[in-house]
């Protein structure tokens, strides 16, 4: 098998969140592949970050309104993406033990969105940034900030061991993100603390709300289906089918999907009342496969 087969393979059975990871590699390099050339035949390069980038400006935002949201697969240096790609790994990863691909994508996007309406109302509106000239959003933290509140709020006891702090709950990492992007609005990079904040209160909302059995993230179905196909993985290895007969037993019938969710039902009260760490292994394992399946 060669490079090109095993990256082909690769994709084909990565799931959401590694597709999404991916494609924002993908786009870093790009970034800095145009930069190089730009340098070395000395020509203008910055035109692929300027066209995805999300802007300030109204008028410019009215001829790039794909930038709400393409500027969160964007990033300006190696710590903003390494440090981006490592919390939405740990906090996605969580995601899908309980909701599906699906809708971590619509989650991804809210935050995306979310985190420029916050971002472009406050440099138009706030007195703060009135003197502000030209300025742009990039970078994922806003769609990141709200996966991560997002499963902080679905369960927020959870523990997770990290680093040498030991195990801490979740509500705890996301709430401490939280306050040090209020803290740092007058400090630095008052646009992208800003974003975060639009994106942590969207995932807060969104799961609150899908607890209600309100998807607010529903709208954007029809947007992203065709794009859900492109991260839905495909295991399937060819045309070519094994087909064998069984005599005497009949296929028991799977577990139909009202049992499935019944089951689910059970197993996130379950966590709700006790937390996720009360949960068997066999509950666990149930609950992550069901989450792919949804």
């Amino acid at each position: 098998m060669d490079w090109t087969q095993k990256l082909i393979y690769k994709y084909n059975t990565a799931d959401t969140l590694e597709k999404l990871i991916g494609i924002n590699v993908l786009m870093f390099i790009l970034t800095f592949v145009f930069r190089t050339l730009g340098f070395l035949f000395q020509i203008p390069a910055d035109f692929f970050v300027e066209w995805l980038v999300f802007p300030k400006g109204l008028l410019e935002l009215a001829y790039k309104p794909w930038t709400i949201i393409t500027y969160a697969f964007m990033h300006s240096g190696i710590f903003h993406i390494l440090s981006n790609m490592l919390i939405l790994y740990f906090s996605g990863k969580l995601f899908l033990t309980f909701f599906s691909g699906k809708r971590m994508l619509n989650l991804y996007f809210l935050g995306a969105i979310f985190g420029a309406l916050i971002y472009t109302l406050s440099y138009n509106l706030l007195p703060a940034f009135s003197e502000t000239g030209r300025s742009y959003l990039i970078g994922a933290s806003a769609s990141v900030m709200a996966v991560l509140v997002a499963i902080a709020t679905q369960s927020p006891n959870m523990e997770v061991r990290l680093f040498f702090l030991g195990n801490l709950k979740l509500w705890w990492i996301a709430a401490f993100l939280v306050v040090l992007d209020v803290i740092q609005i007058p400090i630095s990079n008052p646009g992208g603390h800003l974003a975060h904040l639009g994106g942590a209160g969207i995932g807060y909302l969104y799961i609150t709300q899908l607890n209600k059995g309100n998807d607010i993230g529903s709208w954007l179905q029809s947007l992203t289906d065709w794009f859900a196909e492109f991260f839905q993985p495909n295991t399937r290895k060819g045309k070519m089918k094994t087909v064998h007969k069984t005599r005497g037993k009949k296929k028991s019938a799977p577990a139909s999907r009202t049992d499935n969710q019944k089951k689910i039902d059970i197993i996130l009260d379950k966590i709700s009342k006790s937390g996720y760490d009360s949960l068997s292994k066999e509950e666990k394992d149930f609950l992550f496969k069901a989450g792919k399946d949804m």
